[in-house]
């Protein structure tokens, strides 16, 4: 490889959303978009999943339409429903039409708080048929090759009212993720907060000791957002004690002990 070409991918890398990789996940995103394979990312909250289907999107220059998915989400949310516009009845797409139509990838963050008529939807999009009926509009379209379907949720919140169904899970490659090893998670709090590597390994530290509490008084553990949010207000002059009380306290929980057991970890942490 020429030290042109070298440049050019350093270049492109650098305009990419940041994302730092742990393993193959990104070669096995890229295996599966070639494949016209539909992926299923399971991981914590704030571990990271969104932001690396929106570094895999801009890296394979695909249009990104990203749904939350809520109680309320519908079938008709993701492909759409007739509007009345200028006093006229139109039909206008949702995120999952256009995703087809446009040849873009489509991401459903959390897809198992979405209702149950969702996931029906998404079956003949999932197999080698790639279609999506649109019963509205009487259409049947043919997913182009270029269009791909990726879904995530948090195993850790899985219940029997809320969890894919083995027919579902079994449509998708799968990938687990986790928050990122000690040294890869302090690089990117560091260059997403701008605070300095030394300070952020003690922030990644305590987290490491906070999310031990997870299952015991912890539901779930710090989020490496939430690293990110704490020392973006270290870097920017907010006192540790008061930084650490507003992204690692109280997001966690509302309960005075837990609260005063988190506070009692930073406080020997940082002193």
């Amino acid at each position: 490889m020429s030290d042109t070409a070298t440049a050019s991918d350093s270049a492109v890398e650098q305009t990419l959303p940041y994302y730092e990789p742990v393993g193959s996940e990104c070669a096995l995103f890229e295996q599966a978009y070639q494949q016209r394979l539909p992926l299923l990312l399971k991981g914590p909250t704030g571990c990271g999943k969104t932001r690396f289907v929106s570094h895999m999107a801009a890296k394979l220059g695909r249009p990104l339409f990203t749904v939350s998915c809520h109680d309320d989400l519908t079938a008709a949310d993701l492909t759409g429903r007739y509007l009345l516009q200028g006093g006229e009845t139109r039909w206008v797409d949702g995120p999952l039409t256009r995703a087809v139509r446009e040849g873009g990838i489509c991401y459903l963050d959390e897809v198992v708080e979405a209702r149950k008529d969702v996931t029906v939807v998404l079956h003949p999009l999932t197999d080698d048929r790639r279609l999506l009926p649109l019963e509205r509009t009487g259409e049947l379209l043919e997913a182009p090759d270029d269009f791909m379907l990726v879904v995530s949720y948090n195993p850790g919140y899985q219940h029997i009212l809320k969890s894919l169904k083995p027919s579902t899970r079994q449509r998708f490659v799968a990938m687990s993720f986790d928050f990122p090893p000690p040294k890869a998670e302090c690089e990117i709090v560091a260059r997403e907060s701008g605070l300095a590597y030394d300070r952020c390994a003690a922030l990644v530290n305590l987290a490491s000791r906070l999310r031990a509490m997870k299952g015991q008084d912890l539901e779930e553990g710090v989020s490496t957002r939430l690293l990110v949010y704490c020392a973006t207000l270290i870097a920017a002059g907010m006192p540790i004690l008061e930084a650490t009380q507003a992204t690692l306290v109280e997001p966690l929980s509302d309960d005075q002990d837990v609260q005063e057991g988190l506070l009692e970890s930073i406080k020997a942490t940082f002193g």
